[in-house]
């Protein structure tokens, strides 16, 4: 399982959480040992080949670098996201939004996600609607932006809904909710294609994208009311 090289870029320009004054730091800014531990380990392995050597241990993939972080992970976090198709991005999304008076277990990871998911589309819709007021973007661009913006505003409106179902234990509800963002996230990019220019977006939706496919992993597969 490979790391996505943009996750990096992202971090280390502060783009992955560009927080807002009340969300909780950046991942790569966290303070404790074992996050920067972690961190540092992922950026070396994003940019060395595989297999690679880390303070003295070979590592060939994320499951090898995870295994010798039993400190830097909690376990059960650990499990959670191991059983999603991105579970580093999942740990990397989950773990500035997960409640600390609250167990770690499907349900709260699942709340962390969505809050990741909230809190990245967010980022993209300021950085799309910056774009779009931009007075040297051609116009023919401003029309696509505007998709964009809408792409971003469904999804924050189906995150909002999404935390109804799971306050209301609505499965199917929820499902639904996750399943529409897997779809919505698309919009963007799709857009940028038709008109055959590649979406400024490109790196913040990819992360979008893999937020949005481990929480609809989590909710429909883990998650039971």
């Amino acid at each position: 399982m490979e790391v996505n090289h943009f996750i990096l870029a992202l971090i280390s320009l502060s783009c992955l959480f560009s927080v807002s004054a009340n969300a909780p730091p950046p991942f790569s800014n966290a303070s404790s040992p074992a996050s920067s531990e972690l961190y540092d380990m992922i950026e070396v392995m994003s940019e060395s080949p595989s297999p690679f050597a880390f303070d003295g241990t070979t590592l060939e993939s994320i499951d090898d670098l995870l295994s010798i972080l039993p400190g830097g992970v909690d376990p059960a976090l650990q499990q959670i996201c191991g059983n999603t198709d991105h579970p580093v991005e999942c740990i990397i999304a989950t773990m500035p939004f997960l409640d600390e008076n609250a167990p770690i277990e499907p349900l709260s990871v699942l709340k962390a996600g969505i809050k990741a998911m909230d809190n990245q589309t967010k980022n993209a819709l300021a950085e799309v609607t910056k774009l779009s007021m931009d007075p040297t973007t051609p116009k023919t661009i401003v029309p696509i932006l505007q998709t964009c913006i809408d792409v971003y505003n469904s999804i924050l409106n189906s995150d909002q809904k999404s935390l109804e179902a799971i306050s209301n234990h609505n499965l199917v509800q929820l499902s639904t909710e996750l399943g529409t963002n897997v779809e919505n996230v698309l919009g963007c990019d799709n857009a940028f294609k038709q008109a055959k220019l590649e979406s400024p977006m490109k790196d913040m939706d990819a992360m979008l994208a893999n937020i949005i496919s481990n929480t609809l992993t989590i909710g429909v597969d883990m998650v039971h009311f």
